[in-house]
């Protein structure tokens, strides 16, 4: 028995190498999460309003954890990776984005209702191009 496995460990080392190579490759890369940004100002009532009612809870929904939240004071410089947003002016304003791209935007915080109303229509507008661009792939001929 030790004789057939010292025979053929380099076979069945290659083979596991390749097996390893080849569920590494087919696993599909990661997806980086959409991210609500909010834009606040130190001093904005209805920021610390949606503070006390939405910010609590917003992480453990489903739209928290689909787009986690990220804050940008509207007076600092924006940071380098959204250079390519529109800056803001009215806080707070919230903008649902992904891979470069915006989804949505709500100006202002009108109430609890709403805001779940409006970021519920911003998600659907980011989901149903997420499911165009899969079905897009899908559809693409194999290079050959």
């Amino acid at each position: 028995m030790t004789r057939l496995l010292t025979r053929h460990s380099p076979t069945l080392a290659l083979a596991a190498l390749v097996l390893l190579a080849a569920t590494v490759m087919a696993r599909p890369l990661p997806v980086t999460a959409a991210e609500l940004i909010m834009f606040e100002q130190r001093g904005c009532e209805w920021c610390e309003r949606w503070n006390a009612e939405i910010g609590p809870i917003y992480p453990k929904t489903e739209e928290g954890r689909l787009a986690p939240l990220r804050r940008v004071d509207i007076h600092e410089k924006m940071p380098e990776d959204l250079r390519w947003l529109r800056p803001e002016v009215f806080t707070p304003s919230f903008a649902l984005i992904h891979e470069g791209r915006e989804y949505g935007r709500i100006r202002g915080y009108p109430g609890e209702d709403f805001f779940w109303g409006l970021l519920a229509q911003m998600v659907e507008k980011y989901r149903q191009a997420a499911a165009d661009a899969a079905a897009a792939q899908t559809q693409r001929p194999a290079p050959g």
